[in-house]
């Protein structure tokens, strides 16, 4: 990611802040229209779900400068994500979803140059994950 898209994506995100619980209800019904099989993945009240994802992105937007600090949070995201039953596939749903939900909470915010920020910065932090989990276990 450049600086720049760093800064779109930091940006942006403090806008979806205040409207994060609906962020995370659009979060939630798009992933699921998109892959009904994926709902059996989430055990649990899913207002919970959204708030720790929620939570989890904001730590996520917030350590982009900071990626080495955050890379190990992340691999064990990825990890967790792994024993939960997620396979490489969804994450193409997940980044769908999430862009879809952004566009949506952000409104006429949403650029090019925004989505194309989000796209890198999902992407990278995917690929962390994904990297992670399929690991051999040490």
């Amino acid at each position: 990611m450049t600086p720049e898209q760093k800064r779109l994506v930091q940006e942006s995100f403090k806008r979806v802040l205040p409207i994060r619980d609906q962020a995370a209800g659009l979060f939630y019904d798009r992933l699921f229209t998109l892959d009904p099989s994926l709902r059996p993945l989430f055990k649990g009240d899913i207002n919970r779900q959204g708030a720790l994802l929620m939570a989890m992105i904001n730590i996520a937007v917030n350590g982009l400068d900071r990626l080495d600090e955050i890379v190990p949070a992340v691999q064990q995201l990825g990890r967790r994500h792994a024993d939960y039953g997620v396979r490489r596939e969804h994450y193409a749903t997940v980044a769908t979803a999430l862009l879809w939900t952004l566009e949506q909470g952000l409104g006429e915010a949403w650029t090019p140059p925004l989505k194309e920020a989000w796209t890198a910065c999902y992407g990278l932090l995917a690929e962390v994950m994904q990297n992670a989990a399929a690991e051999p276990m040490a």
